[in-house]
């Protein structure tokens, strides 16, 4: 029986040539040659991260703590707050910051204070954090912020527990003379009465000695470690940066030189 020859798929296309292919051996030749300047590239990278580094002031977090002003607690609650710490941070980011600053530049002939300043209210607690991260340099500079900053808050709130003690004292002084009119009368309900107004003065007398003011608890106190980005971590990442960069450049040098190589050719 006669051997039929074998014919090639319809749409059989056959393999180019595997010119334009590259091998491992191809690849650590290429780092060879190029050896120099990868080197150069990493040293250059290196250095002028080391100059950052070097360079770059120390940031470090300044933290001030205000306690809000306390009064009688309404229902359960075992404290209660004559305003709550997120509206007094929301004057102050609506307000505060921009009253002070405005003032403290004018004061000290400035363009900027030179760091940002953020006011917190953490949940659950009685009281507010102002942040801010600037230099050693600043750091007066920042407490003189912060302070600024807490007394403003202070004024407001002592004013507003002046207000309150103002009422419940005027309150105190109707529900005494009530009181002492309830004691006189000889009314059939005057006992009734009696006990209903010394209540009223129990009661009033008790929001009274919960009325408390709003306390400054700590002003612009500083990290003990800096803050942001380390200068370890920078030489780390500069180093991983550096031997990146100098591979990409070995291999777009060996690049242009294949195209330069391969244009001469032509001419």
């Amino acid at each position: 029986m006669a051997n039929t020859p074998t014919q090639p798929p319809e749409h059989y296309y056959p393999r180019p040539p595997a010119d334009d292919e590259i091998s491992l051996v191809d690849i650590t030749l290429i780092l060879v040659r190029r050896w120099k300047m990868m080197a150069g590239v990493f040293v250059v990278i290196v250095l002028l991260a080391l100059a950052f580094a070097l360079t770059k002031a120390n940031s470090y977090r300044y933290v001030s703590v205000y306690h809000v002003a306390e009064r009688h607690p309404s229902g359960d609650a075992g404290v209660g707050l004559l305003e709550t710490p997120e509206s007094v941070v929301a004057k102050i980011d609506n307000y505060y910051f921009d009253m002070v600053t405005s003032q403290l530049l004018e004061e000290k002939s400035l363009d900027k204070l030179g760091f940002e300043t953020t006011a917190k209210a953490p949940e659950n607690v009685a009281f507010l954090t102002l942040v801010s991260e600037a230099g050693e340099d600043r750091a007066e500079l920042v407490t003189e912020y912060h302070q600024k900053l807490l007394d403003t808050v202070k004024a407001d709130q002592d004013e507003l527990v002046a207000k309150r003690r103002q009422t419940l004292e005027q309150q105190l002084a109707s529900a005494n003379e009530s009181l002492e009119a309830a004691k006189e009368s000889t009314s059939e309900s005057a006992a009734e009465l009696v006990a209903t107004y010394t209540g009223n003065v129990v009661d009033i007398e008790e929001k009274l000695a919960y009325l408390a003011e709003g306390n400054i608890q700590r002003v612009a106190a500083q990290s003990r470690e800096p803050v942001g980005t380390s200068k370890a971590l920078i030489m780390a990442l500069a180093i991983v940066l550096g031997g990146m960069l100098a591979v990409m450049a070995a291999f777009l040098a060996e690049f242009a030189g294949t195209v330069r190589k391969a244009s001469a050719r032509k001419d």
